[in-house]
């Protein structure tokens, strides 16, 4: 997500509602004893969740908490109509429990749950024991416990044992009550059942996007009675260096939503899906795939009221409810949560057995629960807002929002540093997870004010953590809010970064702007300038042109404008500067000449990024040529705009994906491309004399090989007329062979083997590029 990214800008005000003078009244406290509620407690829910909105609009417009006075109307409102409730005495017991682990852990006697608070007065557990997790309809009774703060709590942590619980089906979730003071950060509303931050399985809908239950409860559950997952006795970690990575970034959902998968339309979408298809990554050749959020988010946010968005669904995912829990919708057949767990273990389980793997893009700078006109509390706004989220306290406690999505997880409260590093701990070693990149990782060097900080504490306990020593970590090293630490995100020599500045620089220098040869040549080596400091590596910086946010590789050479009205914001969302350009029309068309061009300068821009020292990065669906018609902002469409088509990957395959496959291999073979350290005068030639002249478009180089002599020779062209080289002698007993040509028709413009090549010149078309093999 790019730093002008407006991806959750205002929505319009709701329709107008009536107005009530009180908040709901809280539970009534319980005997010592635990007590059985049993109602209709789907249509309590859905109520109780209506009048909390409009008690949270009508609060947001006074700009203040009212005086808790008579009390009656909403409580008569709610009496007329839900069925009056019966009490009994349930099979279960209770004692004081535990403050630590926090969320559900089975302990010996029972089950032990425990949630930070700091500021609560209030704390009941809400259990569901009937709800059967696999059952849409699963709020058939709750179980509420209230919480004695003289027995229940330590510290800041309220903590209770349940007796008799079964060990797996329970659903779980908690109503936390406490002051009413709106200007000094408190949010609390104890008529919402919230989800537990620790909740390891969270329960929701059954199916991904069923606008029939937009408004699903969603809740913590457990499974202590199954076996550890069986990872196989000859399974082990691919542990595969920096220096070799390509990324291939990907929506888990859209891989293999589309019917063209040719998959059961029980999979389609899943975490199973993925596995179908991992033949598909190994021929293309990449050896990691960085997932686009999978932590447990509600597609339907959008739908909550009438809105400019409401007619999209949230397939990418930058949203997130749970930081523990896999998203339970991409399980395979609505088989839900535990389902979701299994699946994802045996997702990452395959993909490591074909070596590749598996990254996590994790969204710790914000939460679902978006801002204070149109709240959406499920968990941490109602546990405790102001330890949580980042606020201005010089104004009524508003939210701060580096994010653009209306919230900041105030990520480096102690509190809060803690939840995120245990969230991590949690993917390693519970599901083998190999890396992480960091969504908008600026926001996480800002203090508790949004101040800016040198040494963040959040970033350096990543670092150093011995369970996250093994992975891989990337900042996306920009916020909403203009903190752009390219080249200087604090790093403990350990923090790879996105290198925005390689994506932007590369864009211009093939497309054919001036004066861009010389970061052209600096950013193919490297970016010494960025990351040449301490003990950083090339490998630091992850080379990408084309991301999830922004154009697809091919609307990247077919639109100089992007296209999002189909998003509802009238064109105002999406970044504005794509350094694109549409090879002379505006969108698709019939145009030999002009397909051309756009095919060569798709393989233009691959063979830049796979040539250059550094960590490449891909999108998925480039490999064909995916289109999103110019949408440069695509999260909220659930459709072919972002679902993988496989038949249009089958059409290329011996043309466009060819090359990029055959690119990535090349790569693989030839360690010149990716050193572990900076290039120095002994490794580059550079064939240029005409550095300083702005209109020159033309940049040839020979990389060397010390150790065998199988050099490589490099010539980009962005002007748009022939331009003739002048060929390098081959080193001692070698001779060139010409392996790309990018203005050569399939499969020509890459012959693995080699083309020999003896002439002391050679013509290079426009917008083209040629790299040649010094082999015996």
């Amino acid at each position: 997500m790019d730093s002008l990214r407006l991806r959750f800008p205002r929505l319009f005000s709701p329709p107008s509602v009536p107005r009530l003078n009180s908040p709901l009244t809280a539970p009534a406290p319980l005997s010592s004893s635990i007590r059985l509620r049993l109602s209709k407690i789907e249509v309590a829910s859905r109520l109780q969740r209506f009048f909390s909105k409009v008690r949270r609009n009508h609060l947001f417009i006074r700009g203040g908490i009212p005086n808790v006075h008579n009390q009656s109307a909403e409580h008569t409102v709610l009496e007329e109509n839900i069925a009056p409730m019966l009490e009994i005495d349930p099979p279960f017991k209770s004692s004081p429990g535990k403050a630590f682990p926090l969320g559900a852990s089975v302990v010996e006697h029972g089950v032990n749950f425990a949630i930070f608070s700091q500021h609560a007065t209030s704390v009941t557990l809400c259990l569901s024991v009937h709800g059967r997790v696999h059952n849409e309809e699963v709020h058939n009774g709750m179980i509420e416990v209230k919480l004695d703060a003289q027995v229940n709590k330590t510290g800041d942590i309220w903590h209770i044992c349940v007796e008799g619980l079964p060990d797996s089906g329970v659903l779980y979730g908690y109503r936390v009550d406490g002051p009413r003071e709106w200007d000094k950060g408190h949010r609390f509303d104890s008529s919402v059942v919230l989800l537990d931050p620790y909740a390891k399985l969270v329960v929701g809908r059954k199916f991904f996007g069923d606008a029939t239950d937009k408004v699903s409860q969603f809740l913590g559950t457990f499974d202590f009675c199954n076996l550890p997952f069986d990872w196989g006795p000859d399974y082990k970690l691919p542990n595969i260096p920096e220096t070799d990575l390509v990324i291939y970034e990907m929506s888990l959902r859209s891989f293999t939503a589309d019917e063209s998968s040719g998959l059961d339309s029980s999979i389609r979408g899943s975490y199973l899906g993925v596995i179908e298809k991992i033949p598909h990554l190994v021929e293309l050749g990449i050896n990691a795939v960085e997932l686009l959020p999978v932590f447990e988010f509600d597609e339907l946010e959008f739908k909550r009221f009438p809105n400019p968005r409401d007619h999209m669904i949230n397939t990418w995912g930058y949203s997130t409810m749970n930081f523990f829990a896999p998203m339970s919708r991409y399980a395979s057949a609505g088989s839900g949560a535990l389902g979701a767990s299994q699946e994802f273990k045996q997702m990452v389980k395959a993909l490591h057995n074909a070596g590749i793997e598996v990254i996590l893009d994790v969204v710790y700078n914000h939460t679902n629960e978006a801002d204070d006109e149109h709240p959406y509390t499920t968990s941490f706004r109602g546990i405790d807002n102001k330890v949580y989220y980042m606020m201005n306290f010089d104004n009524k406690a508003e939210l701060l929002n580096f994010a653009g999505c209306g919230n900041t997880l105030n990520c480096n409260h102690p509190v809060v540093m803690e939840l995120v590093l245990d969230s991590l701990r949690h993917w390693v070693k519970e599901y083998h997870v190999d890396g992480f990149r960091f969504d908008l990782a600026s926001v996480l060097c800002r203090g508790t004010d949004g101040t800016p900080l040198n040494a963040p504490p959040l970033i350096k306990a990543i670092a150093k953590d011995p369970a996250l020593s093994r992975c891989k970590i990337i900042a996306e090293p920009w916020d909403c809010a203009g903190l752009y630490l390219v080249g200087s995100f604090p790093n403990w020599d350990r923090w790879a970064e996105w290198n925005g500045k390689y994506r932007d620089d590369i864009r211009r220098f093939i497309k054919g702007d001036p004066g861009m040869k010389g970061t052209f040549a600096t950013r193919t080596s490297g970016s010494a300038d960025l990351y040449q400091v301490n003990k950083r590596k090339p490998y630091h910086s992850v080379n990408f042109v084309i991301a999830h946010d922004g154009f697809s590789l091919f609307d990247l050479v077919s639109y100089n404008n992007k296209h999002n009205e189909a998003n509802g914001e009238k064109g105002r969302d999406g970044c504005n500067d794509n350094f694109s350009w549409n090879c002379g029309f505006e969108g698709e068309i019939d145009d030999v000449n002009i397909n051309s061009l756009r095919a060569r300068q798709m393989k233009n821009f691959h063979m830049a990024l796979m040539i250059s020292q550094g960590t490449p990065m891909m999108l998925m669906g480039d490999e064909y040529g995916h289109t999103r018609y110019g949408n440069n902002n695509s999260y909220g469409h659930d459709t072919s705009l972002n679902h993988f088509q496989w038949k249009q990957l089958e059409a290329k395959k011996g043309t466009h994906f060819g090359f990029f496959s055959e690119m990535i291999k090349f790569r693989h073979n030839h360690p010149i491309l990716r050193r572990g350290r900076f290039l120095d005068k002994n490794d580059v030639t550079w064939h240029e004399d005409n550095w300083g002249n702005p209109e020159s478009k033309f940049l040839a180089f020979t990389l060397h090989d010390d150790k065998f002599g199988n050099d490589i020779y490099l010539a980009f062209n962005a002007h748009d007329y022939f331009v003739k080289a002048a060929i390098p002698a081959p080193p001692h007993k070698k001779q060139w062979h010409r392996v790309v040509d990018t203005n050569l028709k399939s499969p020509d413009d890459f012959v693995r083997e080699g083309v020999p090549f003896s002439k002391d010149t050679y013509s290079l078309a426009p917008y083209s590029s040629v790299l040649m093999e010094a082999k015996p």
